[in-house]
């Protein structure tokens, strides 16, 4: 079960994404803006999820380890 909670990440939405699925990733103070469609994410589209260290702590480590 480990192994799966490692691939998997939670969002401030309650969805569930794949690690693997991640195109890019943007930091805004204590919160990170994931983009998972394959096609890129557009302020017209949408697309990212919102994953803030306040709401999904071990989520927003397990993103923010890139940053460091």
């Amino acid at each position: 079960m480990s192994v799966l909670n490692e691939k998997m990440c939670k969002t401030d939405n309650n969805k569930v994404i794949n690690a693997k699925c991640i195109r890019w990733i943007r930091k805004m103070d204590e919160c990170l803006e994931v983009c998972v469609k394959s096609t890129g994410c557009r302020k017209e589209s949408g697309g990212t999820h919102r994953v803030c260290k306040l709401y999904n702590l071990d989520s927003y480590n397990k993103l923010n380890k890139y940053f460091e």
